[in-house]
């Protein structure tokens, strides 16, 4: 009976075992169908690769461009017509293909570039990508949030450690003077005379009396006021480092540093006109037609300033009437009012051309390191000092321009030197910048 009963035992042991295996090993290869959908031997980063260089100028993953989102695609088509049709979709439509012709008139029969060159390979990296699960922007701990606000504690207020300060030397200030009071009401106290050339008069009353710390005091007085009121009447009307927010955030770290965009696209009469112009909505919408959002790392990236790149997007369609989800004007637009940052005097003639295109004069000379600005700011004086001192340190550009060779020759031999400086050209002549 005990041989029959430890059998019995250990046929349910056995059992329970074998069914908590198998019930393990179902849940394992949910687990890993679901983490990895992608096709057995892709690659999705290559695939990202081919569907930046040949997808992403109509697609997206999770938004409906001039064509469809395409994340889960491999999931809705049989994997051989997909083959089919990115490598010739208008053979299939012409074919009458049902599959073919539904897509075709669910996108509003528009025509889709055939990619006769990508291999299976290629093709089966692509839907790897568009495969992957969609992961969430996290903000970074203690960062802004994508809307601007702290989500952490900064430390201790400036505000608060000034004022521990400032408590404290009082409470010093306070102390001296009840020690002072309090010495003298114990030699009251005690009949103590304190003699007389013991007796040391106020401070203000020994200041009083002496006529030369008055007339030292008086002319330092008078030179300190003068250097600060200089110091603050130079700075009327210098606004460098000014920084304001304008109503659609525009990264210039992104547009013009990570994409590497010429600043003359965008800013295209500074080659050929005195003003460099504010780029028209028009020129954003060449790009962000079909650029509705960003990459999840660069949204990532604007946690960091409390930007969401993707809402101030939408602000350019919403300024511009544009229709994302029909790819198309509504005609409803909205003024954007930019606030301008660089500013000179109206006595001042600056002429952008002359310095871009005749003298070759790069953005970044006055400008700063645009390519480094998440928000665009004024990184020079832009005071007359700053331009005379770029005048008396520039040589002037004279190859391959027949304008300067005679007037550079003589002067040259005039000054005795083989390359002219902006000033030795006349660059210090008060009527070349005032008029």
């Amino acid at each position: 009976m005990k041989k029959v009963g430890n059998h019995k035992s250990f046929s349910r042991i056995f059992f329970s075992l074998a069914l908590s295996l198998t019930f393990s090993l179902s849940v394992f290869s949910q687990e890993a169908a679901a983490e990895a959908p992608a096709p057995a031997g892709a690659d999705p980063a290559k695939g990202k690769e081919l569907f930046n260089t040949n997808c992403a100028a109509c697609h997206a993953l999770d938004k409906a461009m001039t064509g469809p989102a395409l994340r889960g695609v491999a999931d809705k088509y049989d994997k051989e017509f997909l083959y089919k049709w990115i490598r010739n979709n208008t053979e299939l439509i012409k074919a009458g293909d049902p599959t073919a012709l539904k897509i075709y008139n669910d996108n509003g029969q528009k025509a889709m570039t055939n990619f006769p060159a990508l291999s299976d390979g290629d093709i089966e990296n692509i839907l790897a990508y568009t495969s992957e699960v969609k992961k969430e922007v996290v903000p970074p701990p203690g960062g802004p949030s994508v809307d601007g606000k702290s989500s952490g504690n900064s430390g201790i207020s400036n505000n608060i450690i000034l004022g521990a300060l400032s408590l404290v030397l009082l409470m010093l200030i306070v102390m001296l003077f009840l020690v002072n009071n309090v010495l003298t009401k114990i030699a009251k106290a005690n009949n103590i005379e304190i003699p007389a050339d013991k007796k040391s008069l106020p401070i203000w009353k020994a200041f009083i009396k002496n006529q030369f710390l008055l007339v030292v005091s008086a002319i330092f007085f008078l030179l300190f006021a003068a250097y600060f009121a200089y110091g603050f009447l130079m700075q009327i009307g210098v606004d460098q480092g000014y920084e304001p927010i304008q109503p659609i955030h525009y990264s210039h770290r992104i547009h013009a540093g990570d994409n590497a965009i010429d600043c003359k696209y965008c800013h295209s009469a500074a080659r050929v006109g005195k003003h460099s112009n504010i780029p028209s909505l028009n020129v954003c919408m060449n790009c962000h037609k079909n650029i509705s959002s960003v990459a999840d790392e660069t949204l990532a990236e604007g946690t960091e300033f409390g930007v969401d790149y993707n809402k101030e997007i939408q602000k350019l369609y919403d300024a511009v009437g544009w229709d994302k989800e029909n790819q198309k004007y509504t005609g409803k637009t909205a003024p954007v009012k930019w606030i301008r940052i660089h500013n000179l005097p109206d006595f001042v003639y600056f002429n952008h051309s002359q310095h871009v295109s005749v003298a070759g004069v790069e953005c970044q000379t006055c400008h700063g390191p645009v390519e480094e600005m998440e928000i665009m700011r004024q990184h020079s004086p832009l005071t007359m000092g700053w331009c005379v001192n770029c005048h008396r340190e520039t040589n002037v550009k004279v190859e391959d321009n027949e304008y300067y060779t005679k007037i550079h020759e003589e002067l040259s031999k005039k000054y005795g030197v083989k390359q002219l400086t902006a000033a030795q050209m006349g660059g210090l002549e008060c009527g070349k910048c005032h008029y």
